[in-house]
């Protein structure tokens, strides 16, 4: 599919940034397709906690991420998610698998079997596609490209809140130490580091609400469509 035929939105950025619910907002609110493709790793990672797999095992990790069976059902305002049969949408964001997740995507070859599935969701009439090298390695051509960040203090503390949301025992200290780990493994990883591409729109959302920050965006999104 062509670039005229179908428009991308690339919102990368590290995790706790807001990258999900601003994209998925933003999606709905363009009325376009939605990736989030961070959850194709999470998938990955279950897949791979089931199966008692280490991180290391990079060979056995890429078979699951080739093998996965997985479908994505996206209604305007959330993205459900199937693993199998099993609908793994509150599993897909709980501690032990962000952790695996990380591992995972930093593994070569399951980011190579992971390539074409993301650019296969770009259809009509467009696509916002969420996660850390969307705009650097997927969509290098993408119309628009964003960069979300904020302070690794304020993504501590929604990770916090959502996770408590969802009667999970955690401690913020323990998570901001995770998001600072993990912030180095992603920008240092060999393939695909998170770092934002070089025509890529920086937004920081540390003090903004998730309203202004999709106004924010949209109105990125909306001048540079009208130009082009």
């Amino acid at each position: 599919m062509n670039r005229v035929s179908a428009p991308v939105v690339t919102i990368d950025g590290p995790v706790g940034s807001g990258k999900g619910t601003i994209s998925t907002r933003l999606a709905a609110r363009l009325g376009w397709r939605f990736l989030d493709s961070g959850a194709l790793y999470r998938l990955v990672a279950i897949a791979a906690l089931r199966q008692g797999l280490a991180g290391d095992d990079h060979d056995a990790l890429a078979r699951e991420a080739r093998d996965l069976d997985c479908r994505f059902e996206f209604d305007g305002q959330e993205t459900r998610v199937w693993l199998g049969e099993e609908e793994v949408t509150r599993e897909l964001r709980s501690e032990p698998v962000s952790l695996m997740a990380s591992r995972v995507a930093a593994v070569p070859a399951v980011r190579a079997a992971l390539v074409q599935r993301q650019r296969d969701f770009r259809r009509p009439p467009g696509l916002v596609a969420d996660g850390r090298d969307m705009g650097t390695v997927i969509f290098p051509d993408a119309e628009v490209k964003l960069f979300l960040t904020a302070s690794t203090e304020a993504r501590a503390e929604r990770r916090y809140k959502q996770l408590k949301a969802k009667g999970e025992r955690v401690k913020l200290s323990r998570l901001f130490r995770d998001l600072a780990a993990r912030d180095e493994r992603d920008s240092s990883r060999e393939v695909a580091p998170l770092r934002p591409a070089e025509d890529a729109i920086l937004i920081d959302s540390t003090e903004l609400d998730i309203d202004e920050v999709v106004q924010k965006a949209y109105v990125v999104v909306h001048e540079k469509l009208s130009k082009d």
